[in-house]
């Protein structure tokens, strides 16, 4: 589990045009990692979107922002056409990434009604100074008002 002071895990993904990204590519920038569930769903669109909305906000500050599921590429494509999403989606099929940033683990779910537990991505978000120190991270995440909490 990650805690403020700790440097940024080694990870290796693509996001949606099939670049790589590495954690040494992110040093030199101030940088928020915002985990979420699934694309296009409604708490994720709402993020996504309020990020969207507020990304002038975000270079302003200096930071690269970069989202992470576990989607496959061809979902962040669509994703990112459809709401017009200006920072890259990085694709985590494996989990690798989520595991390393703690932001893999036991959800409960109440659809059922039964409150069965089930293992899938956490809703977090990681700010990084520029030399990959972790600064703070967000775990209760407001999704409509997500941009206010980390600016």
């Amino acid at each position: 589990m990650l805690q403020i002071g700790d440097t940024m895990p080694a990870f290796n993904v693509q996001d949606e045009k099939g670049e790589e990204w590495t954690e040494k590519k992110l040093v030199g920038h101030k940088t928020v990692i915002y985990f979420y569930p699934k694309d296009s769903t409604p708490g994720c669109t709402s993020e996504a979107c309020n990020i969207r909305d507020n990304y002038h906000a975000f270079l302003a500050q200096g930071y690269t922002v970069l989202g992470v599921s576990k989607d496959s590429l061809a979902s962040h494509i669509r994703f990112k056409e459809k709401y017009n999403l200006p920072f890259p989606l990085l694709s985590d099929p494996t989990t690798e990434m989520m595991q390393a940033f703690g932001a893999w683990g036991e959800k409960k779910r109440f659809s059922t009604g039964a409150g069965k537990t089930t293992m899938g991505t956490l809703r977090k978000t990681f700010i990084f100074d520029e030399t990959g120190v972790l600064v703070r991270i967000i775990e209760k995440v407001d999704t409509k008002n997500h941009a206010a909490q980390v600016l």
